[in-house]
């Protein structure tokens, strides 16, 4: 390698962001936050059910990414920074305090205290561009004192008020996207930023196999199957995305043209959407590793798969994002699951973990020979174009 070029990469690695302790720290209450809304939607699982779930979990979600975001774009790692990150950690333990009863006696602390991590996040990026003041605004201005008036009211205007909060923030980034065009981001500290959200997340598919199960008097060897299969499935969704996805969200946004909208549609849109499908799919497992061999209700049948057909139908929309590519095999995968509905209902509950499990593994499997055959390819269109130029 040439001297110039080893120095380039030398100041190129030198220059990378890295995820500082105090995310990593911040990440800890956001554990206990997921299991919060994880045990919200357990004790219901209807419709209403999830809706209230995912009500509450934007604001947490959107209070992770402000302070993921602002930690890119900004040095964190000085006294003041890091103070201003556990503040929002207190806030975030708060807000998981009250979720239990958030649509109940805790209201008001759940609002109040999305409220105060907003002017938190605010008050630490105000000063870095003019631009920023647009989405940060928002939250300090507006979606958080819509949560603190949903806090001292009740009922279905409590419910009407939250989901227009968590709205109105979804909105901020792309009504506003002409703001953020002159924002420097540090492109391998968000991958990494956003797929320890994710390991986050399938922690709580391994908390919602094993903890129904220890607490049980006796361990048959139905549940052993049935631990098998979640982890299994688990297993799989985590190679969807580690070994198969993530290294191209990475790719796509170092040569993105514009990062702006890669980050906004396939890190902070796109991982929602897969965090509430591993959500769904824990709080299903929750359900069936325990009584395998009951038959399952609609509406756990409906977290289980459904979950699993969210995460694979937001990886085809972020790769069509990213790449305008079609991934067929995903997408096959979640109409194999809609055709073995009708049959799934018949089947006990180790039986649908089961068929889960061997539908993910088989997935990854076609995928890992296809991206080896893809590589193969690859490999002798190069060779031929060397030996065309040696010729």
């Amino acid at each position: 390698m040439p001297v110039g070029a080893a120095e380039g990469a030398e100041q190129a690695q030198a220059e990378e962001k890295r995820v500082s302790w105090a995310e990593g720290y911040f990440d800890l209450v956001f554990v206990f936050a997921i299991t919060q809304v994880s045990g919200l939607l357990n004790r219901d699982h209807g419709a209403g059910g999830l809706l209230r779930a995912l009500v509450v979990f934007v604001p947490l979600y959107w209070a992770w990414v402000g302070t993921t975001v602002q930690a890119n774009v900004r040095d964190v790692d000085n006294p003041r920074d890091r103070l201003g990150i556990f503040a929002v950690s207190l806030s975030g333990l708060f807000m998981a305090l009250a979720l239990p009863e958030a649509y109940g006696t805790r209201g008001l602390l759940f609002g109040a205290s999305y409220w105060a991590a907003r002017l938190v996040l605010f008050g630490l990026i105000v000063r870095v561009r003019g631009s920023w003041r647009g989405p940060y605004g928002i939250g300090a201005a507006i979606s958080g004192p819509l949560l603190l008036a949903g806090g001292l009211l009740h009922g279905e205007v409590r419910l009407g008020l939250w989901a227009l909060a968590a709205l109105t923030d979804l909105a901020g980034p792309s009504v506003l996207r002409r703001r953020l065009a002159a924002v420097v981001y540090h492109p391998g500290h968000l991958p990494e930023r956003f797929g320890l959200l994710v390991l986050v997340a399938l922690g709580e598919s391994i908390v919602g196999t094993g903890a129904p199960v220890a607490a049980g008097r006796s361990l048959t060897g139905a549940e052993l199957v049935a631990v098998a299969a979640a982890f299994t499935i688990s297993c799989g969704l985590w190679w969807l995305y580690f070994v198969h996805a993530g290294e191209a969200m990475r790719y796509a946004v170092e040569v993105a043209e514009s990062r702006r909208d890669i980050i906004r549609l396939v890190y902070s849109y796109g991982h929602l959407s897969l965090v509430a499908g591993v959500i769904a799919v824990a709080v299903g497992f929750n359900e069936t590793v325990a009584r395998p061999d009951r038959m399952l209700d609609p509406g756990t049948l409906g977290l289980l798969y459904g979950g699993c057909a969210l995460f694979l139908l937001t990886f085809s929309y972020t790769r069509w994002i990213m790449f305008k590519a079609v991934a067929w095999l995903r997408l096959g995968t979640v109409a194999v699951q809609l055709l073995l509905v009708p049959l799934l209902w018949r089947l006990p509950a180790l039986g649908t973990l089961l068929t889960l499990a061997g539908l993910l593994v088989l997935l990854n499997l076609l995928e890992f020979v296809w991206l080896r055959r893809a590589a193969s390819r690859s490999a002798g269109r190069e060779a031929a174009e060397v030996v065309g130029a040696a010729v």
